[in-house]
């Protein structure tokens, strides 16, 4: 019978996107694992792969198509024997997987003997996905999906994981929660139109907002409502750095590497992640989560937006590697090519300004991390030194926003300390 194939949820947040481009016209043959499309989420143009195999019988969502919502149809994959006149009448969002608690559409009087796909099950309230065929096959052999490993993209689950599954009684619904209030809405600021009739007299273009722009706005606009923030400040004398970074340059030039001040600061945010482990934690809700690996972020400005990729393990990686990785993170961050779990995660965040001449700034904490450095550009400046003389040198202003349910002061006080104690003694951070 034929498949339904539904838009996929690419990244934790997406709830809509936009088919960028078909790779299969009506008619071509797809196996499992052919890119079949490509598709904007909020943060990236993505593949998206066949899990199933089969002709393209029918394109429902035409390319350049935006707000596609997820588990909306895009398609219909027509199995061995099948044709088009096998399709019926399917049209982009009519999906039975579009939500958990829609019922069941009527199934189409041609060919009356086809079941639809059984609406997709949830899991203490989390969807769980799998394809239409595989919804069906479960069904048939009475498998609860719930306790199917899937192995297609992102876990879902496909035709081969239940054909090899065995039977198992399904477990019993969860009792009905008493419905929760419904929590406050958060403060837009002014409605469009009162904006629109204030600047009524005035010529001005209007620009509409894509998935990242909204992204940003929504979860900035929680963050700052929401995380108790509080700020620490410090100077840090870049002198010995940039000497030592001028000396290691010189060596590894041969191979092509050259250090930048920002692969220091990445590596002394994560070796003061280890020094002060107490601050390596993130806020979840009814608890924190403390990490035993530094997972630092990095915010990377792109066109409309930026992307805040993750260096894993970052302690535990040389300069250069941190380099190397930095770069190749930027460079497909800038061409939206990341992968969910490439900018998903870690606990601390680094924005650094100061290659835009910015002296100091105060960075937003970008949830659920516990922190996020604020770096200004190194700049001359008259020093008092140990013996009392004025002399001149070269001073990067940082700032530390910090998540005040999950950093006290002190412990803030002392991360930052660290982190400056690291910059300024580089070569400890070799060690």
């Amino acid at each position: 019978m034929p498949t339904e194939i539904l838009m996929p949820a690419l990244s934790p947040t997406m709830e809509e996107g936009t088919l960028a481009k078909w790779h299969v016209k009506e008619g071509d043959t797809v196996s499992s694992g052919d890119i079949m499309a490509e598709i904007e989420t909020d943060k990236a143009t993505m593949e998206f792969e066949a899990v199933d195999e089969g002709v393209m019988g029918k394109i429902i969502v035409a390319e350049g198509t935006e707000g596609v919502k997820v588990n909306d149809v895009i398609a219909v994959l027509l199995e061995d024997g099948e044709n088009a006149d096998d399709i019926g009448d399917v049209s982009s969002g009519s999906s039975a997987a579009a939500a958990p608690s829609s019922p069941e559409p009527a199934p189409s009087a041609a060919p009356a003997a086809q079941k639809p796909a059984p609406a997709a099950p949830a899991k203490d309230g989390e969807r769980i996905f799998a394809t239409p065929l595989a919804r069906r096959i479960a069904a048939d052999k009475g498998l609860d999906l719930s306790a199917i490993a899937g192995s297609g993209p992102h876990g879902r689950i496909v035709k081969a994981d239940v054909e090899s599954a065995t039977a198992a009684p399904k477990s019993a619904a969860p009792a009905a929660k008493a419905d929760a209030p419904a929590p406050a809405a958060m403060a837009a600021g002014p409605a469009t139109d009162v904006v629109l009739k204030t600047y009524a007299d005035r010529p001005f273009e209007e620009v509409s907002l894509d998935g990242m722009r909204k992204t940003i706005a929504a979860r900035l606009t929680e963050a700052k409502q929401s995380v108790p923030h509080f700020y620490l400040r410090r100077d840090i004398r870049l002198d010995a750095l940039l000497k030592f970074r001028s000396q290691l340059n010189k060596q590894l030039e041969p191979r092509g590497v050259k250090l930048s001040v920002n692969d220091f600061i990445i590596k002394a945010c994560a070796l003061a992640l280890q020094q002060e482990p107490e601050a390596n934690a993130v806020w979840a809700g009814d608890r924190t989560l403390k990490f035993e690996k530094s997972d630092v972020a990095v915010a990377v400005a792109i066109e409309g937006g930026l992307f805040t990729p993750v260096l894993k393990d970052a302690e535990m990686k040389s300069l250069s590697a941190l380099s190397a990785e930095m770069k190749d993170l930027a460079t497909r961050a800038r061409d939206r090519k990341l992968a969910p779990h490439e900018y998903v995660g870690g606990s601390f965040a680094i924005s650094n300004l100061g290659m835009f001449g910015i002296d100091n700034f105060d960075a937003i904490i970008n949830p659920p991390h516990a922190a996020i450095l604020a770096v200004g550009a190194g700049t001359k400046k008259p020093i008092v030194g140990d013996d009392g003389e004025l002399t001149v040198g070269t001073v990067m202003s940082t700032t530390l926003s910090v998540d005040h349910r999950v950093i006290d002061g002190a412990l803030g006080a002392n991360l930052l300390n660290a982190i400056k104690d690291n910059l300024e003694n580089p070569m400890t951070m070799l060690a």
